[in-house]
């Protein structure tokens, strides 16, 4: 046992005066150092590796039976008696229902791999994440799935990082020297000192480290030896980043399978497989963790008359759960508590903020704006919560709670600021998100299309590319921003949101929170002593219901209030916009009459008031209120004359782009309708690159229809099987529509057709083959 004598190191002794070699001799003869042999021989080190012993035995001559014997020492002194050997920094109790982490297993397995394999320096693996991952159990199980090929010691050192005074890196070298068996007497005094004592010491071993809840790079430097066929294995919440040559394992939570697994495992319950669906649940409300799922399954576990419902009950109510989560002197929210505590008070404020945004995730800015921070002060901050695992980050920009953290810093900012401060803190995050919806919007206004003078906000929206960006990756902030500004009566604010977002939601008519948008923007407008703002909002709720909702009649209804509206104070503009609404929807409703005689009217109100950008979209929608009434030749007449007004009148860029695609589209679909198909297909060649910049994807795949249905009626059900299968496949998120219905019912026919072309031409070859000779 090292510290101690013991055969191998009597019996070294021995043989070297008997060959009459001096300390130094022998290292010469042997090239193994005078200070390894020393150390031997006074059982200050364990007996040496397989190669060092060669070594020895070549230096001292010695003959096959005295080279065996001290073979057998040495093997005696590494491998002493279980009774014997030291217990100190054994690894704590593994799991013994430890589930999945197998990919990151395997990473430990090849980093031992190369540990034993001895190639360059000691290979350390960091194990990271948030609190309650199960780091150290995954580190346990590695270890002790990994402890017989390192034969010298597999030894465990708590760093307790986390604790209000951690292991200082003097105490955990001492700690591993005494467990390396180096008795107190013989510990150098410095740190310095025992960093080289134990890397001396680990330089001929096969040793595998774990050192547990590491808090920094200072704490694990001096513990990492420079040599020898060592395995380290760190757990960290920390990434580490300091530490240089290091893999790193980020741990996620568990998928949902493993956590179903887990739950499985603890309690019977849950076993049952007709209680799948609410285990997958319980699942989801424990965030995957399996800190969590540990508790929440050794509650139900111990509650045999509980349900696996009766536990959802609990864990449902968000300010009762991580109550529920938290079983003896082990809790989640104790936890995260051990990494709150140790946040600069900067750092801890911003935390519990955070808690203040609506959505899963968030950028840098919006953080600013919580703290009052300027943009790089919020990032570092942001950085360090990552750092600590309080935070996770979400692509390149962007950053989110794990469930169960959001909800424990939800309950610090209750505690620790006053009502007052929560309220001001969250008007300010909601007016800045509403306030930058209406810059990012107006980029696709045709008055504006630009950012206002002197504007210098905390997003990036110097493009209109960005523009895009933000609104889309901020909707579920500035969307609850909206919902709460219309609840606190900022009518104002609310309608120049939805005004602002206006031309916007022309490129994204899919998303169903334009409902929602423009209903809240009516009720603020009613509110308004603006009639004007009142017109606007009824004929925008209107379109949006004809385009996004299909509610027709109510379309109908809500944009001639909006025209009397608009009357009664003498706006021709919004008499024209209201109109297009009605037009739109009485053409849905097929009352065709109506629907010319409000695009027609809507033409000349719009021309009277100037606004170029409706009078075109009032010709189109004329256009297609003549195709319906078959009259073709009249349709395409005011679909051509819309495409050639564009280069007339002083059309906004964006309006010219989605009135170009509809007229060319209505020129196709005005063929299709009176069957003359070779021209229809060259108006769908026509009209597919104005539709593709346009961005409407519903219009391309309408068009595609149109393509397959004279293609087919042509003799060509390949190419129309071709489009009619894209068309509907664009269309799977949309409002059911009469083309796609014919689409549907076309592809049966185009498929029997293929195959009953496909055995003619079969039959044709076969017939072919039969005339022609044998080779």
């Amino acid at each position: 046992m090292p510290g101690q004598t013991s055969p191998f190191n009597d019996r070294l002794r021995t043989l070297r005066r008997a060959a009459g070699l001096t300390i130094e001799q022998l290292a010469e003869r042997s090239g193994v150092s005078a200070r390894a042999i020393s150390d031997m021989e006074r059982g200050h080190s364990r007996a040496p590796q397989a190669r060092t012993l060669a070594a020895l035995v070549g230096g001292l001559g010695l003959d096959d039976k005295a080279g065996a014997g001290l073979t057998a020492a040495a093997k005696q002194a590494r491998f002493p008696s279980p009774a014997g050997r030291p217990r100190l920094g054994e690894p704590p109790r593994g799991v013994t229902d430890f589930v999945g982490r197998q990919a990151e297993i395997e990473i430990v397995r090849h980093a031992a791999r190369q540990a034993v394999d001895g190639d360059g320096l000691p290979p350390v693996v960091v194990v990271h994440g948030q609190p309650g991952l199960g780091k150290t159990a995954l580190a346990v199980r590695a270890a002790n799935e990994l402890r017989a090929d390192f034969p010298d010691g597999c030894l465990h050192v708590d760093l307790r990082g986390v604790d209000a005074t951690p292991l200082t890196s003097g105490d955990a070298l001492l700690r591993l020297l005494r467990a390396l068996g180096v008795r107190p007497d013989q510990v150098a005094d410095s740190d310095d000192e025992r960093c080289a004592q134990l890397r001396g010491i680990l330089h001929d071993r096969r040793c595998l480290l774990l050192l547990d809840n590491a808090g920094s790079e200072a704490q694990v430097r001096p513990l990492l030896p420079a040599g020898g066929r060592c395995l380290i294995i760190v757990t960290s919440r920390r990434t580490l980043g300091g530490l240089e040559g290091v893999l790193r394992i980020a741990l996620p939570p568990l998928t949902r399978e493993e956590s179903a697994g887990l739950l499985r495992s603890l309690a019977i319950q849950a076993a049952n497989p007709q209680t799948a669906p609410l285990v997958d649940q319980v699942t989801d409300l424990c965030g995957h963790l399996p800190l969590a799922l540990r508790i929440a399954g050794t509650r139900l576990a111990s509650r045999p008359q509980w349900t696996v419902w009766q536990l959802i009950e609990r864990l449902a109510d968000a300010g009762r759960r991580l109550a529920v989560l938290s079983a003896g002197d082990t809790g989640v929210a104790t936890a995260f508590a051990l990494s709150y505590a140790q946040l600069p008070a900067a750092t801890a404020q911003l935390f519990r903020r955070l808690a203040h945004i609506p959505a899963t995730d968030f950028a840098a800015p919006l953080a600013a704006v919580l703290i009052e921070a300027a943009l790089p002060d919020a990032e570092d901050l942001l950085e360090d919560l990552v750092e600590v695992g309080l935070l996770q980050t979400e692509g390149a920009h962007r950053y989110r709670f794990h469930d169960l953290i959001r909800l424990y810093a939800g309950e610090r900012l209750s505690a620790e600021e006053p009502a007052g401060t929560r309220a001001e803190t969250t008007e300010r995050m909601n007016t800045w998100l509403l306030d930058t919806a209406v810059v990012a919007g107006r980029w696709y206004e045709p008055e504006y299309g630009g950012l206002p003078d002197g504007w210098a906000g905390l997003a990036p929206l110097a493009t209109l590319e960005e523009a895009d960006a933000w609104l889309r990756a901020e909707v579920d902030n500035w969307l609850p921003a909206l919902r709460t500004a219309a609840a606190d009566g900022r009518n104002q604010l609310v309608a120049d949101v939805a005004a602002a977002t206006h031309w916007y939601s022309e490129s994204t008519l899919r998303w169903r929170g334009w409902w929602e948008v423009r209903r809240l923007a009516r009720t603020a407008a009613g509110a308004l002593p603006d009639r004007r703002q009142l017109a606007f909002h009824t004929s925008l709720y209107a379109s949006t219901a004809v385009y996004l909702m299909g509610l027709y009649e109510e379309a109908a209804e809500a944009a001639m209030e909006a025209y009397r509206l608009a009357q009664s104070i003498g706006d021709l503009r919004e008499q024209a916009r209201a109109l297009s609404a009605a037009g739109i929807a009485w053409l849905n409703l097929r009352r065709m009459d109506d629907a010319l005689w409000a695009h027609q009217t809507g033409c000349e109100l719009a021309d009277r008031a100037g606004d170029h950008d409706l009078y075109v979209d009032h010709v189109v929608g004329g256009g297609h209120a003549l195709e319906y009434l078959d009259r073709p030749d009249e349709a395409v007449r005011e679909f051509r004359r819309a495409l050639a007004e564009l280069d007339r009148r002083p059309v906004g860029a964006r309006p010219a782009v989605a009135v170009r695609a509809h007229a060319r589209y209505g020129v196709a679909s005005t063929f299709h309708r009176a069957g003359r198909r070779e021209e229809t297909l060259r108006a769908v060649e026509q009209a597919l690159p104005a539709l593709i910049e346009n961005r409407d994807d519903d219009l391309v795949a309408f068009v595609l229809i149109l393509q397959g249905k004279a293609q087919a009626e042509l003799g060509q059900p390949a190419e129309a099987h071709a489009n009619l299968t894209r068309a509907l496949e664009m269309l799977a998120d949309s409002l059911p529509s009469g083309l796609e219905n014919e689409a549907r019912a076309m592809l049966p026919t185009l498929d029997a057709t293929g195959a009953v072309e496909a055995h003619a031409e079969l039959t044709r070859a076969l017939e072919t083959l039969a005339g022609e000779s044998p080779a």
